[in-house]
């Protein structure tokens, strides 16, 4: 039997069809300081309702654990109980910031045998966690930076989350924040090409769309970015990269305070952006201003929507559209003491785009923030 060239190798993961199959997200979990506070702030700040918990009282005497969910996104925040603790490395290293993006597959071995098969790096091989509520099956494998993807099989479970965790019951007040849009990954200069082939060749991902240093940018700096997403669309990870500028670029800052490749942010859906980022902002949380002079323009450049233009400038949220329609979003200050992680909120009405019109002025907001901080 011949054996492929690498080239003829390409054109057959090319040609294939999506070998993980991936569901959806399953959850994305967060390591942090202390993970009471940070369910505080996502329940009482974000509006998500703490539905289980591990930790001491449950038989976990590694880590305390929350998770939390709002329609149909699921955050876990988990802080290591002693200081030797590989958590408690993770955050002394990082600080707050996400550790695990987890899909929910059919099969979590096949999905592992076939991403190892395809040059990924094993973080663990599948297993099996047991309680009175079944089997819950997961496999693990390195992505950029320290960052896992996890490989979940939920079919023959049915606890509250996984085994240690039992369920909470909490109420809340929603905010409307109802799916994961998208995940966006910060790599270092010249590494974002390595790690888009990484999720083409052994994801099975396909590149949704490039932006260059020209796309966005400003007089004093630049990135580049290239979104890909898996088979059914469900799942869209941006890969960003500083470009060469007269100054330092938000990727560069986030990549100075991590200290290594990691998730830039989260963008969660929302089918009422106004009455969202109204409730949040409600609530203390704080969100990136672009000069009043982006409103001044933006009927002319977007056209008609159904929205008051009077309430989106009061709000501070952005508008582009393209030729499937339009899109409105708003991007977080970082939810952490150091300038890393932050949140977008998005609401597409028809657009499958990612904001090209808006990046200029998001760009120049995020510059005035670096400055603020000694920074740019």
């Amino acid at each position: 039997m011949a054996v492929p060239t690498p080239r003829a190798k390409s054109r057959l993961m090319t040609e294939e069809d999506d070998h993980l199959q991936i569901k959806s997200i399953d959850h994305v979990h967060f390591w942090v300081g202390n993970a009471r506070q940070a369910m505080y702030y996502w329940w009482k700040g974000l509006g998500f309702k703490p539905v289980a918990y591990s930790g001491l009282e449950t038989g976990n005497r590694r880590f305390a654990s929350y998770v939390l969910e709002s329609g149909k996104i699921r955050l876990v925040v988990s802080a290591a109980y002693g200081p030797s603790d590989k958590i408690a490395a993770h955050h002394l290293l990082h600080g707050d910031g996400v550790k695990v993006i987890a899909m929910e597959v059919e099969d979590a071995a096949q999905a592992f045998e076939a991403t190892v098969q395809r040059g990924a790096v094993p973080a663990w091989e599948p297993r099996a966690e047991t309680d009175e509520h079944g089997v819950l099956r997961s496999a693990a494998i390195h992505t950029y930076g320290e960052v896992l993807h996890v490989f979940i099989d939920r079919s023959e479970y049915a606890g509250p989350f996984a085994p240690t965790y039992r369920s909470l019951d909490m109420p809340v007040e929603p905010a409307g924040l109802a799916a994961i849009d998208h995940i966006v990954g910060n790599v270092q200069l010249g590494k974002m090409n390595y790690w888009v082939n990484f999720y083409h060749h052994v994801m099975g991902f396909r590149q949704l769309l490039h932006f260059d240093d020209k796309d966005i940018s400003t007089e004093y700096s630049a990135l580049m970015s290239k979104v890909m997403q898996n088979g059914n669309g469900r799942v869209k990870f941006p890969i960003n990269e500083p470009a060469e500028g007269k100054k330092k670029s938000q990727i560069e800052e986030y990549l100075d305070y991590y200290l290594m490749p990691g998730v830039q942010h989260l963008a969660m859906a929302t089918g009422d952006i106004l009455d969202t980022i109204s409730k949040l902002k409600a609530r203390g949380i704080e969100f990136l201003r672009v000069p009043d002079t982006y409103y001044e323009t933006l009927p002319e450049r977007v056209g008609k929507i159904k929205e008051p233009l009077e309430t989106i400038r009061e709000l501070g949220i952005l508008v582009d559209r393209d030729d499937e329609g339009y899109l409105l979003q708003v991007f977080s200050r970082p939810i952490q003491d150091r300038p890393t992680t932050f949140i977008e909120v998005i609401q597409r009405q028809g657009s499958r785009g990612f904001g090209k019109g808006n990046f200029k002025a998001l760009f120049e907001a995020l510059e005035l923030e670096q400055a603020s901080r000694g920074n740019l």
